[in-house]
């Protein structure tokens, strides 16, 4: 390891999910995925994808995708950035914001990346614990005054939204920049893209990998006021955005209908899956995303034997979430196959 940082040698990295080929025969319900396919819109344009346009760069500012965008959101299209997925627009936010004497503040249990990116960063890194309501801890984050602060609404694993009077106070009392990251805002009820509007230290993430099926597309974006998106345009690489991610995003987010179905769908499978594991002695809250959690005393036992039966879910090893499994809502038969498991082994 003598060729690296010593911060590389010392970090330990993003452990993403196992990669399962969709050939084989399990129901992968630990990585939050849309179980249903994208929209037919998309499949359609890249039929008709001209190879002409593997030949050239692509658009360094993905225009195609920024108008579609900004008409189905009702936003300036001029207000958008894109990445090749949410990850990568965390990724140049840690570039332009921290360094070794720079804070970056988040609260936790969430997206376990925060901290990687801020480590390879070599940036202080503030935590704060979430208790057990999983209730913001406002007045701890503020005290804390980072030059990045890190909220995900709604929340992972938790499957919790920060309320926006509280998200419009952080914005309003915190020095430094705000990132809301809202990937599965698509199965909450609020927003808190407003916020953009009246905030310009406020920049809202977004993306197409959960509502909208494309987690294979690996296409996310960032929506602020130009002034802020100014600064990320000089970290971001040139051509983060390849040309056929660029027309399918286009086609998955201008076919509302289609993703809203979807959702809807997921929202009410979420709603059956929670009362069925309620009844089977789970402890499940409400939860605002396409996932539950479920809180069990042998959650570590229940997590292994699914793996046994081919059904994957997500079990964490830290102290506060041992007893617990996230579980992501797939099709109507795939909750009844997860159930039918659970009732056996209980």
């Amino acid at each position: 390891m003598r060729y690296f940082r010593p911060v590389i040698t010392t970090a330990t990295g993003h452990q993403p999910s196992p990669y399962r080929s969709p050939n084989q025969s399990i129901i992968k319900l630990n990585s939050n995925e849309n179980p249903y396919p994208p929209s037919p819109n998309v499949l359609k344009r890249l039929n008709t994808f001209d190879g002409e346009w593997l030949r050239r760069y692509p658009d360094p500012y993905s225009q195609e995708f920024c108008h579609a965008a900004a008409a189905a959101l009702g936003i300036p299209s001029d207000w958008i950035i894109v990445g090749n997925g949410c990850d990568d627009l965390l990724n140049i936010l840690m570039r332009a914001c921290i360094d070794e004497t720079r804070t970056v503040v988040y609260p936790t249990p969430t997206y376990s990346l925060y901290r990687t990116l801020a480590q390879i960063c070599g940036a202080q890194i503030i935590e704060i614990t979430y208790d057990t309501q999983f209730s913001l801890p406002l007045e701890k984050i503020v005290q804390a005054d980072g030059a990045l602060t890190l909220i995900a609404s709604p929340n992972s694993p938790s499957g919790h939204r920060i309320p926006m009077a509280e998200l419009r106070q952080l914005a309003t009392t915190i020095q430094g920049l705000l990132v809301i990251d809202e990937a599965y805002v698509d199965f909450a009820e609020e927003s808190a893209l407003s916020l953009t509007q009246t905030h310009g230290n406020v920049l809202v993430l977004r993306t197409l990998s959960k509502g909208y099926s494309l987690a294979g597309l690996r296409f996310g974006f960032g929506i602020a006021q130009p002034a802020l998106l100014a600064g990320l345009f000089k970290v971001k690489d040139s051509y983060g955005v390849d040309a056929i991610s660029n027309c399918a995003a286009a086609a998955a987010i201008a076919d509302q209908t289609y993703k809203n179905q979807c959702v809807n769908q997921i929202k009410l499978d979420r709603h059956h899956l929670t009362l069925a594991l309620r009844k089977l002695g789970f402890q499940v809250p409400p939860s605002h995303g396409n996932f539950v959690l479920a809180t069990h005393p042998e959650a570590p036992r229940l997590h292994d034997a699914l793996r046994e039966h081919d059904i994957w879910v997500r079990h964490y090893p830290q102290a506060h979430l041992t007893n617990k499994l996230r579980i992501t809502v797939g099709t109507p038969e795939q909750n009844q196959r997860l159930l039918q498991v659970l009732t056996n082994l209980l």
